[in-house]
């Protein structure tokens, strides 16, 4: 096996000193090495392919090189991959590694995982949420570089970034709008989730700008099965809606099964649209669903780079960092597909 190459063969290589290799390697060389001579020292490690050691580095800079995140139930759904893919990128590109404990909703777990990471002498903390929701800081946040995914706190004592759930309800009904629909019944989801009522708040929000009558929405929840209930209700020969807007992408399968069961057609008698855009069940649906993509990717990037920042000496350099702030809404963008055309009637 070949010998790993080390700063003294990089030093010897570009003529400089192994001390000036460290500064430039560490990212401290701007003002203390010159321009050219840290080139010749970047050109040289490439060439030898010469990485630092990162237990070394760790040990001079007194960190770990690590964030610790900590989610309810987030990082075993199809959200939670798109989530840490997000975060564990922005993390990579700065040296990180993260270290993902799910604790299944269980406060005793969750307690234990905190304590777990501090052991472990994380950089910073991510917290997660699978919905939308306050959250009780607890003490190992408020006491190192942390940010928020998907919750908040209610003081707003750290940054939160979170999903504009609003918007994206107005979005999409007024893509219905535009298309012609004036009779539309919004199949919500359970009062005891923050993100119904914003949903909700969207939806009157984009009826009451075309001057349209907003029916009050149908509470159904979030599943298959109740999506199915909630349509049998409200596809009926006397008041049946051209359109229908659905607390979620489950909700939108079984509102076409029941179109199907009734001898409707999708989108010809009824226009269906989602939320979430579940690559598992959005895109794969005949038709493919009109529905609202959760911002999961970007909103776990953001926050990384919020604790990147403060936990790093040289934040200015990341790429993106984002200004913190409390609350960050991220854009849930409109993705168009099959599902809706103009009103037969």
């Amino acid at each position: 096996m070949p010998r790993k190459a080390t700063s003294q063969d990089v030093a010897d290589l570009a003529g400089v000193s192994r001390s000036a290799v460290s500064l430039v390697l560490n990212g401290r060389g701007a003002g203390n090495i010159a321009p050219d001579k840290q080139a010749l020292i970047m050109e040289a490690a490439r060439s030898l392919g010469y990485t630092p050691n990162a237990v070394a580095l760790s040990l001079r800079s007194r960190r770990s090189s690590s964030i610790g995140v900590v989610t309810d139930a987030t990082a075993t759904t199809a959200f939670g991959g798109l989530l840490l893919r997000g975060a564990s990128d922005v993390a990579l590109a700065a040296g990180h590694l993260l270290l993902v404990i799910d604790t299944r909703n269980d406060p005793q777990r969750e307690a234990r995982a905190y304590e777990t990471l501090q052991n472990r002498q994380v950089d910073g903390f991510l917290f997660a949420a699978m919905s939308l929701r306050p959250y009780d800081v607890p003490p190992a946040l408020r006491g190192a570089s942390s940010a928020l995914v998907n919750c908040y706190a209610p003081d707003d004592s750290l940054p939160a970034y979170l999903p504009d759930e609003v918007a994206g309800s107005r979005s999409v009904t007024r893509h219905l709008i535009e298309r012609g629909h004036r009779d539309i019944v919004m199949l919500t989801g359970t009062s005891d989730l923050v993100a119904s009522g914003l949903r909700e708040q969207g939806f009157r929000e984009a009826m009451d700008a075309a001057g349209l009558p907003a029916a009050a929405p149908v509470t159904v929840g979030w599943e298959i099965d109740k999506g199915y209930a909630g349509a049998m209700r409200v596809l009926t020969p006397s008041q049946r809606p051209t359109a229908i807007v659905c607390a979620n992408d489950h909700v939108a399968v079984g509102v076409m099964l029941a179109a199907a069961q009734l001898g409707m057609s999708v989108p010809g008698d009824v226009s269906v649209v989602g939320y979430d855009d579940d690559e598992n069940v959005a895109p794969c649906l005949v038709p493919p669903l009109t529905t609202v993509r959760l911002p999961h990717r970007e909103i776990g990037a953001l926050a990384m780079g919020a604790v990147l920042s403060s936990v790093l000496d040289d934040a200015p350099a990341l790429a993106g960092a984002p200004k913190v702030t409390p609350r960050t809404l991220v854009d849930c963008p409109l993705v168009v597909r099959d599902s809706v055309a103009p009103p037969s009637r």
